[in-house]
């Protein structure tokens, strides 16, 4: 049975029409056409899909829409304000944090949250926060270089 519904994404209203199983990741990414949460496995184990719930990382593949009711949504798509990236995007462009694409978007939400929450974090607490963010293409390294200097552009 389908039902409008309300979800509200990077600050805006987005009315839709969904199913009660209907996954967050479908209808951020076929309804509301904000296409930065990527699928990736489907089991909430790579982290592409990843967004923020009221602050929180989420696994956007595990998340049913309905849940999402009266929570503030933020995808990649609202980080960035007129046109300027944030420390973070800014410094996973400057150190090569990225690759093919596929994981940045759940990376730098997930680093995000962590400066939020400790803005001058440990590699070791900068690895737990991303460990449901999987990487087949940098190694990681330079992915924890980047929030290393984000956090460090900060102080």
């Amino acid at each position: 049975m389908k039902m409008p519904i309300t979800l509200r994404i990077n600050g805006e209203d987005y009315d839709i029409t969904v199913e009660g199983r209907t996954r967050l990741l479908d209808a951020i990414r076929e309804q509301c056409e904000l296409t930065g949460a990527k699928e990736g496995c489907s089991t909430g184990d790579c982290g592409a899909c990843t967004v923020l719930l009221d602050g929180k990382p989420i696994t956007s593949c595990m998340c049913f829409a309905v849940t999402a009711l009266g929570k503030e949504i933020t995808t990649i798509e609202g980080l960035a304000r007129n046109g300027e990236l944030t420390t973070v995007q800014q410094a996973f462009i400057d150190r090569g944090g990225l690759q093919c694409g596929i994981c940045t978007p759940g990376m730098i939400l997930s680093a995000t949250a962590l400066l939020e929450e400790t803005p001058h974090p440990t590699k070791d607490e900068i690895r737990f926060a991303l460990a449901g963010n999987l990487c087949r293409c940098t190694g990681y390294q330079k992915i924890i270089e980047s929030v290393v200097a984000a956090s460090e552009a900060a102080k």
